[in-house]
């Protein structure tokens, strides 16, 4: 093996090792993160509930989907969904601007331009990745359901 080679295949193994100790480090770390949920009420129900709507782990906050079950077109269910969400990170110790990941489905994809009217500037300059779907029967007829993966 030629000076250059060696000096490369060294090389690859210093690389190696780094990554795989980054990696090891990392992995102690995600063991040392809790799940932590996050009671609207600040309080744990009695019974248990069929799911959790907003759950910490590490420096990551999920909401689950949250709808708006009164009357009103798509502007209006868009913007009490948002402003919900909005209220439940801040309330976590996050906000809109922290949001890296947004799921929206529509009950009615011809709702998207509207959706999209009120959506846009509400998580500030960079916006989250995002995945809309039309989706039959959104729970309780709501026109919109949202979750979100924000940080903290």
């Amino acid at each position: 093996m030629s000076e250059t080679n060696r000096r490369k295949f060294i090389g690859r193994g210093v690389a190696a090792t780094a990554a795989l100790a980054a990696t090891a480090s990392s992995g102690q770390a995600q063991e040392k993160a809790a799940k932590r949920v996050i009671y609207r009420n600040g309080k744990k129900p009695e019974k248990t509930p069929l799911f959790n709507g907003t759950v910490a782990y590490g420096n990551l906050i999920f909401i689950a989907g949250v709808g708006y079950h009164e009357a009103g077109d798509i502007k209006i269910h868009t913007a009490k969904v948002l402003d919900s969400i909005k209220a439940q990170l801040e309330s976590a110790g996050s906000s809109m601007e922290k949001v890296l990941k947004c799921n929206v489905y529509l009950a009615d994809l011809k709702d998207y331009a509207g959706m999209n009217e009120v959506f846009q500037g509400k998580f500030g300059p960079e916006p989250p990745v995002r995945t809309t779907i039309a989706a039959a029967g959104v729970p309780g007829n709501s026109l919109v359901e949202i979750d979100v993966i924000a940080c903290l």
